[in-house]
């Protein structure tokens, strides 16, 4: 069964409005290509073998492929998937794109060599525009519509919706198959595909070892703070070596890392990130559940935000010298814009909140819970610390 998506309509105005190319990334499994495949008029994977020998051949190839250049024919929407096995994939879209840019619309989609894209030496910069997509989200399964700000208004979310995304997760089978016994072989199938085989494709021998016991060790723990050094001594490895393979497990999406922030960092006294899972629906514990399905849901909204081009937007969390925490704090632009606080059951405001609020001048602080039902009234009308539904919250995203 397929579901309208909010990347449907982001992508559709991208190729209204934009000539760049649309790079969509984002995990395995989290719907790019069925996005992308319906919008375009011509589909090249470099998985199929008769696709590949038409990508061999080249541009003019893969342009006559697409009827470019074929009189009378609109201009064709072109979608590539699993081109970046390709080891000359920028080279074909750079040579695609400054010759017929103007004739052809082009979708790329992959995984995180797309991301590589955007870090120095960039061969196709100025040729294309990032997209970063996400799971279904509570947001996602009430509207899909872009507005011209990031906060939408507060839309109720059918409750068969709610418990589905709590306990399937938001990647797109297990969302919309609803099944328990599905939901626990996909996510086996898909822990075994990271660590048999993608994980061999990036590193051998020791570093392959000890990547797959790392990713084992993180795979049963979110929303905590990572101690390379606590890890060093469990494990073995150096401290240095470990970070590069949170980095790289990060890249391959099995989760992600959310940094403290201060106003100075150079006079902060030195703190570890949080790691949470991409996938919540693994978790048994409640609270860690509650705090990981939140931080999805931020960096969802945080990298949509900046992909649609509202501003530059960022996720960290804050912790002072008395070592009170908040979850999640939402820069914007290098300010600190709304705090966010996870409880599963807890309604009495968090003392913690306001203070931090204090220290950090952000405009909101929301103390999230995750049982409250959903009310009517926006989250952003108040700018003091205040306790409010989760449902209400994330359906004002992204």
């Amino acid at each position: 069964m397929l579901r309208p998506r909010v990347y449907d309509q982001m992508l559709s105005e991208h190729l209204q409005s934009h000539r760049q190319m649309a790079f969509v990334s984002g995990p395995r499994q989290v719907g790019k290509t069925t996005a992308c495949r319906g919008l375009a008029s011509c589909y090249l994977s470099w998985g199929k073998a008769d696709h590949r020998r038409i990508l061999q051949q080249g541009a003019s190839a893969v342009a006559a492929c697409a009827g470019v250049e074929q009189a009378g024919v609109p201009r064709p929407s072109l979608a590539f998937d699993e081109l970046t096995d390709n080891p000359r994939w920028k080279s074909l879209l750079k040579g695609l794109f400054d010759s017929y840019a103007d004739k052809v619309r082009l979708l790329v989609t992959g995984r995180s060599l797309l991301d590589e894209s955007r870090r120095g030496g960039d061969s196709l910069g100025g040729r294309y525009l990032a997209y970063r997509m996400h799971p279904f989200s509570v947001r996602e399964c009430v509207d899909t519509a872009i507005y011209d700000d990031p906060i939408g208004p507060p839309r109720p979310m059918a409750e068969d919706d709610w418990q589905a995304l709590v306990q399937h997760g938001g990647f797109p089978e297990p969302f919309l198959k609803r099944n328990e016994e599905f939901s626990a072989r996909w996510r086996s199938r898909r822990r075994d595909r990271l660590v048999k085989k993608e994980l061999r494709e990036v590193a051998q021998g020791q570093e392959l070892r000890t990547l797959q016991a790392l990713a084992q060790r993180l795979a049963e723990r979110s929303a905590e703070r990572l101690s390379y050094l606590v890890l060093s001594d469990q494990m073995g490895a150096p401290a240095d070596a470990l970070r590069r393979s949170v980095d790289l497990l990060e890249r391959l999406y099995l989760g992600f890392l959310v940094r403290p922030w201060s106003p100075n960092a150079t006079k902060a006294p030195r703190k570890e990130p949080k790691w949470f899972l991409r996938d919540w629906s693994s978790l048994d514990d409640p609270e860690a559940r509650a705090k990981t399905f939140v931080g999805c849901h931020l960096l969802k909204a945080v990298e949509g935000w900046t992909d649609l081009g509202f501003g530059q937007f960022e996720l960290g969390y804050l912790r002072d010298r008395a070592k009170r925490e908040v979850d999640f704090l939402v820069l914007r632009d290098g300010k600190p814009w709304f705090l966010v606080d996870v409880t599963t059951r807890e309604t009495k405001l968090s003392e913690t909140l306001a203070r931090l609020q204090q220290q950090s001048h952000a405009s909101h602080a929301f103390q999230v819970v995750m049982d409250l039902p959903f009310t009517e009234t926006s989250c952003f009308v108040r700018s003091e610390p205040t306790v409010v539904s989760t449902r209400t919250l994330l359906s004002q995203l992204l």
